[in-house]
């Protein structure tokens, strides 16, 4: 009782930040995912135009992406970078812990050739936060409604902090998974019911986003508590998305790490998922890191 009590309570501490909205999509809410789908088309088409203007060799654009997601939830800015012709990788974050997250992704850094931009959303923030210490080939961080912490920090300390809790808590659900060594460790899913208002403001079609709750990955418990280590963006330039419409990290935490990370900083009217209903915003900011940064 006394270890089901503390989980609860750390899960609590951690994600006070978080929330969301039971509303169900509407006819209306339909009608307006169909007329961005051709604004995103059409946007698609310009900035293609736009970014294939670029003299020299492009650099490698890595994506990280968060908790309760994979690497799919990037497609439309990879569809985009690709076709602006820039090199994309989006490895799979394994969601087990701060530091061993930030390592693999540090791997997978090592195994590329030239300057690297390197992306991260939400959870993912923080993991590239501790990746790239020492890794003079990594030209810019970006930022996309994610976590950036400072030395010291952990995201249960940030969702609980003052600016953390201007949003209603989020509903998970606890579960346990093997360890190593015969050990138990505690993983947290969102309660899928309610997992389209709290990454997407129901802005998305219904049957796309109860796919995107089915595939959630689960986060380790581990992972929201350790603590962050020395930050890239001390010594790394970096740009920050805020997600004015998020419900799953505050704006105003959002907004709050991105100046205490000097971060050349826009302000986007849209849900935690961004990149998945503005991809165009999304895409140029990083392309606009790759240029400011190019060499």
């Amino acid at each position: 009782m006394k270890r089901n009590a503390r989980i609860a309570g750390l899960v609590a501490a951690a994600l006070a930040a978080s929330g969301l909205s039971t509303v169900a999509l509407t006819s209306n809410a339909q009608a307006r995912a169909s007329q961005a789908n051709a604004v995103q088309a059409q946007a698609l088409s310009a900035q293609t135009r736009a970014l294939a203007d670029w003299h020299g060799a492009k650099p490698t654009i890595v994506l990280v992406h968060g908790a309760w997601a994979d690497a799919a939830g990037w497609t439309p800015v990879v569809e985009r970078l690709e076709a602006a012709g820039f090199p994309v990788k989006a490895p799979p974050n394994p969601l087990r812990g701060l530091d061993s997250d930030a390592q693999y992704i540090h791997s997978v850094l090592e195994q590329i050739q030239g300057p690297v931009i390197l992306v991260g959303h939400s959870y993912g923030g923080a993991v590239i936060t501790n990746a790239v210490q020492g890794d003079p080939e990594v030209k810019a961080l970006v930022y996309i409604a994610a976590f950036a912490p400072a030395q010291g920090d952990s995201l249960a300390g940030l969702n609980g902090s003052q600016l953390g809790r201007t949003i209603p808590a989020l509903p998970v659900i606890a579960t346990s998974y093997p360890g190593p060594g015969g050990t138990t460790g505690t993983e947290l899913t969102i309660d899928p019911t309610r997992y389209p208002g709290v990454f997407l403001d129901n802005e998305l079609p219904l049957d796309q986003e109860e796919a995107l709750a089915a595939e959630q990955r689960p986060l380790s418990l581990a992972a929201v508590t350790e603590t962050s280590g020395t930050p890239a963006w001390q010594t790394i330039p970096s740009w920050y998305m805020v997600a004015e419409g998020d419900h799953a990290i505050a704006p105003a935490l959002e907004e709050f790490m991105a100046t205490r990370a000097h971060a050349h900083t826009v302000e986007a009217n849209g849900p935690h998922l961004i990149m998945l209903t503005k991809p165009g915003a999304v895409t140029d900011l990083i392309e606009q890191a790759a240029r400011a940064t190019a060499r």
